[in-house]
């Protein structure tokens, strides 16, 4: 972490101790621990809730649990989040988790497919975190706005939050035929901008989030 990153971490509101301890673990036993929200974009996601007040929030993309674990804390008393993690090796530390919260009522935690799993669940959201398979990132976003043949998911005033829509500056550099991951992040970040549907602005924060508002 670089002295300015410090001195945003120093002046921002505190990290909670259960998250610090989940930031921990999940470097010490995932592969690829860089893929959690962190004390700052986690910070955020919470903020953002807190000033959104949805009643319904769905993530795909559970990891270990941290952003979960931050819309959580925002959200209010009756608020719930469904978040789907399609790998089932990492049900095991984010529930442990989960169950140490204090928010764990608000949390309903499904292993699967989100592209099979969230048009099952029959909800509308007012707020929706993206942070699954690259690949899929398109097909999340038809899903969502009911252009994949099921109902829409969203409704005026609907917000989508899409992580790592940047990839570490892949984005704007010549990409290979075989990185599906960012030609498909390219694809996603075009459909959005050109949605007349929706307003949308993208964050330079850690690797890219793209706010999305349903119009």
């Amino acid at each position: 972490m670089g002295d300015l990153d410090k001195y945003i971490a120093r002046i921002s509101s505190p990290e909670d101790e259960l998250l610090k301890e989940l930031d921990r673990e999940t470097h010490l036993r995932e592969v690829q621990p860089r893929m959690i929200s962190g004390h700052i974009q986690g910070k955020l996601l919470e903020m953002l809730t807190r000033m959104i007040h949805p009643r319904n929030i769905l993530e795909i993309g559970t990891f270990t649990g941290y952003s979960t674990l931050c819309f959580a804390a925002g959200l209010d008393p009756d608020g719930r989040i469904d978040t789907i993690e399609v790998d089932d090796e990492l049900e095991d530390i984010a529930t442990s988790f989960f169950a140490r919260s204090p928010h764990s009522g608000k949390i309903r935690h499904h292993i699967g497919s989100a592209l099979e799993v969230a048009p099952k669940l029959g909800k509308t959201y007012e707020l929706i975190f993206i942070d699954g398979d690259k690949r899929e990132y398109p097909d999340y976003y038809k899903m969502i706005m009911g252009d994949a043949g099921n109902v829409a998911m969203v409704k005026s005033g609907s917000v989508i939050i899409a992580d790592n829509i940047l990839w570490y500056g892949k984005v704007v550099q010549p990409v290979a035929a075989n990185d599906l991951h960012t030609h498909r992040l390219l694809e996603f970040n075009e459909l959005v901008a050109n949605d007349p549907r929706v307003e949308n602005v993208v964050l330079d924060l850690r690797d890219g989030l793209n706010l999305i508002r349903v119009k």
